[in-house]
């Protein structure tokens, strides 16, 4: 028996599997995202060769857009149904481009919003369903009545076929032009078994994050009897990889209260952001908008995306604290190239050294080596580092970013110089800015009412992508941080550098 008119996704999955347990909140949330973070590496993977001018794919998410990576954003459309009060769609007339045509516009991705009725318990589900031409997916979190919640997913076709029709009979009870037209793009990725190489693939990527969660696990209890007495797992339910991937807990332990405060804080903070940013794309593809009002609702979205950003930060960094020590707590690293990253990360440090009176200064060698990190990871942890670097200097402040080999490393040095140098002159100490601590993971600066990680909280972010943080306090350049990340065993080259 249905809970409402029209089944959740939840009954639907748990219709189409042997058993669905649930379990704590931290649990399931833990299982949601590792769950995402997988399914985001696997479309990067799959639409690595794609062209961004054509649309790959189809997202249905809710409550709020699920990947930020430029090739998705471009790639693949989405729709975002959320359970808000008002109508979104009455901001603007809603637009379907037609088929889903090249990605004309520079500004803002393929992103449409759809209402949910108030007393649809969909509400209180967080879902992705996935639809390409390698596979077909569906991820659900649901929260129930009794606090616990529940995550389930699954990559069979008719599972994942009843999932969108339980959604479609909603849009078509809203709006059944739109419906005719989202359900002719999810026709064009036909329902067909998913390649085994990317279930494999899809199972390596979660079980390396839950082996990692068992491994520290272990190292806290001692032995697995221990383990199993008083930490029983919460299983992850998959029809379709249960047989490759067996189920495992992905939370060692429960977290301090401070950590779970920031945890709902950031997460209570992401999603209205996200929203805002969602409807100000929106509005941005129109195009009867003056253009001082297209230059504010830039602004809008890039305040949106950095606090967001920022956000996503503090909440990995209160999940590390989560799974113990962050040495045993390393993401999946890879080779990369860190080129790709820098030409990504180098235009926003110069943004926010420029919004903040600063100069910048970005020395380079001639070639820059493959290192092993987290890509996804890395471009998040160096921006957040530069933005709570720049938020600590003073107006007229230079800073000098120095990359150089160093050994079988490649260090990333940041340093600081306060105003115009006079060689004539003595140079007057830097006095180092007033921080005060926050509880276990945040730090607080008065003169800028600035909040961020501590040294010990990012230190840890850079341990889970294999690098090393270094901070130094030097006379008359102040805090001078130096990041070291492992090179590629087969690229340890020498290298010359450039201005």
């Amino acid at each position: 028996m249905y809970e409402w008119i029209l089944p959740s996704l939840s009954e639907i999955l748990a219709e189409n599997q042997s058993s669905v347990a649930e379990c704590s909140p931290s649990k399931a949330e833990r299982q949601w995202r590792v769950s995402l973070a997988a399914t985001e590496h696997l479309l990067l993977n799959t639409l690595a060769g794609a062209s961004v001018d054509t649309t790959q794919g189809l997202v249905l998410a809710a409550p709020a857009p699920l990947f930020s990576q430029p090739k998705l954003t471009q790639s693949l459309q989405t729709v975002t149904f959320t359970a808000r009060p008002f109508n979104p769609l009455a901001l603007m007339p809603f637009q379907m481009p037609d088929a889903i045509a090249s990605v004309n516009e520079e500004i803002a991705p393929h992103e449409s919003v759809l209402p949910l009725l108030p007393a649809d318990p969909l509400g209180a589900e967080q879902f992705c369903l996935v639809f390409t031409d390698k596979f077909r997916l569906v991820l659900v979190l649901t929260t129930h009545k009794n606090g616990k919640k529940t995550f389930s997913f699954s990559f069979e076709p008719e599972v994942v076929q009843q999932a969108w029709r339980s959604l479609g009979a909603r849009v078509m009870l809203a709006n059944p032009e739109f419906f005719a037209r989202l359900d002719a793009l999810v026709e064009q990725h036909s329902p067909v078994a998913p390649d085994c190489r990317i279930m494999i693939q899809f199972s390596q990527l979660l079980l390396q994050e839950l082996t990692e969660a068992e491994e520290t696990k272990d190292s806290l209890l001692g032995t697995e009897d221990k383990e199993d007495k008083e930490n029983k797992p919460c299983p992850i339910p998959n029809t379709s990889l249960r047989d490759a991937a067996p189920t495992t807990s992905l939370s060692a332990q429960s977290p301090n209260p401070d950590v779970e405060l920031l945890q709902a804080f950031a997460h209570e903070v992401r999603t209205p952001l996200t929203t805002i940013r969602t409807m100000t794309r929106l509005l941005l593809k129109r195009r009867d908008l003056d253009a001082s009002v297209i230059n504010r609702l830039k602004i809008i979205d890039h305040e949106c995306t950095e606090q967001i950003d920022r956000m996503e930060l503090l909440f990995k960094a209160a999940e590390l604290e989560t799974t113990a020590s962050a040495k045993s707590s390393k993401t999946q690293l890879t080779p990369m190239s860190l080129d790709q990253v820098l030409q990504q990360s180098i235009p926003r440090w110069e943004q926010a050294a420029h919004r903040r009176n600063l100069t910048l200064n970005v020395i380079l060698p001639q070639q820059l080596p493959t290192v092993v990190s987290n890509p996804i990871m890395l471009d998040q942890v160096l921006t957040g580092l530069m933005e709570n670097f720049t938020r600590s200097l003073p107006a007229g402040s230079h800073i000098q970013v120095q990359v150089i080999p160093a050994g079988d490393q490649l260090k990333l040095q940041l340093s600081p110089q306060f105003g115009c140098r006079d060689s004539s002159k003595a140079a007057i100490p830097a006095t180092p800015p007033i921080r005060k601590a926050l509880g276990q993971l945040l730090m607080f600066q008065p003169e800028t009412g600035t909040i961020s990680l501590n040294i010990a909280a990012t230190k840890h972010l850079f341990q889970a992508i294999g690098g090393k943080l270094i901070v130094r306090q030097r006379p008359h350049y102040g805090e001078v941080l130096t990041i070291f990340l492992p090179l590629e065993v087969s690229n340890k080259h020498q290298f010359g550098a450039k201005a």
